[in-house]
């Protein structure tokens, strides 16, 4: 059951996606919203702090602007939630990044489902760290919102990325409200008699589903390491899929940087909104 919501509001990227995204969302499962934007203060404005005068004037003002923004943010998405009529709160932190990532990743282990925009490919920003971070310490599911998304989200067909792994059966748990509310379950294994346990196969996952009244599609892909990615992308979108599930990160971060990580390009590169769990 999903009655308990947040959103985290991008300060430095797009937020209509996550907004349109969220709102839909709390109006589809009647939840109560809690909107978060971050404004954050330049670290290197922190650094250079020594406790002179002159040196805390320039922290205050970075600050006061780093509410600014986080405020204007807010604006936006309160604008939307009133009129959609939805119960929801807004919250800004104006603070360096370290400190707002971990107030922000406390936060989030509170809710049933967090929702936040897909980082983005070719510039590093604090908005795209802060998402990495949720995902691997919230301890709940973490819904990605591709970039390019407009207008509600409603997820009526929906791809299940399954392995066999904890990580994809924590994923699967998570979605159930998604997957009770959906037109059509497709679960998608790549190369599942060679990588998927025997005991929690594709063919017994559609089984156990099928006593929940979730019949699924089962659709087996061959791919190389390299292919997984972008042939379950292609797989979505010939299946017009509105969802993916999938487990998160199945090796370190470390090795996911050195290997070149499904997550990671998922995440990188996905059109579809994608709930993750780690």
């Amino acid at each position: 059951m999903i009655k308990d919501i947040l959103v985290h509001i991008p300060t430095e990227r797009p937020m209509r996606p996550v907004i349109d995204a969220s709102v839909s969302l709390a109006e589809k499962f009647g939840a109560h919203l809690d909107a978060l934007a971050v404004g954050y203060v330049s670290v290197n404005t922190a650094f250079v702090m020594d406790g002179t005068a002159a040196v805390a004037t320039v922290f205050e003002i970075e600050q006061e602007r780093a509410a600014a923004r986080a405020e204007a943010a807010l604006a936006v998405f309160e604008a939307e939630a009133r009129n959609a009529g939805i119960s929801y709160h807004c919250r800004s932190i104006a603070d360096i990044p370290g400190d707002a990532a971990a107030a922000v990743v406390a936060a989030a282990r509170l809710y049933d489902l967090t929702v936040v925009l897909q980082p983005e490919a070719e510039h590093e920003t604090f908005d795209n760290t802060i998402v990495r971070e949720i995902l691997f310490q919230a301890g709940g599911p973490v819904l990605f919102v591709p970039h390019i998304l407009r207008g509600a989200f409603d997820a009526r067909r929906i791809g299940i990325c399954w392995d066999g792994s904890r990580l994809a059966a924590r994923a699967l748990r998570d979605a159930k409200p998604f997957l009770a509310d959906a037109d059509a379950l497709v679960a998608i294994s790549v190369n599942g008699a060679e990588s998927v346990p025997a005991e929690a196969s594709a063919e017994k996952l559609a089984r156990h589903l099928a006593r929940d009244g979730l019949p699924v599609r089962l659709i087996d892909l061959p791919a190389a390491r390299s292919d997984i990615q972008p042939s379950i992308l292609s797989l979505a979108a010939d299946e017009s899929l509105d969802m993916l599930v999938m487990g998160a990160y199945g090796h370190s971060r470390l090795q996911e940087g050195i290997l070149g990580g499904v997550t990671r390009e998922m995440l990188r590169t996905t059109t579809v909104p994608t709930l993750m769990s780690h």
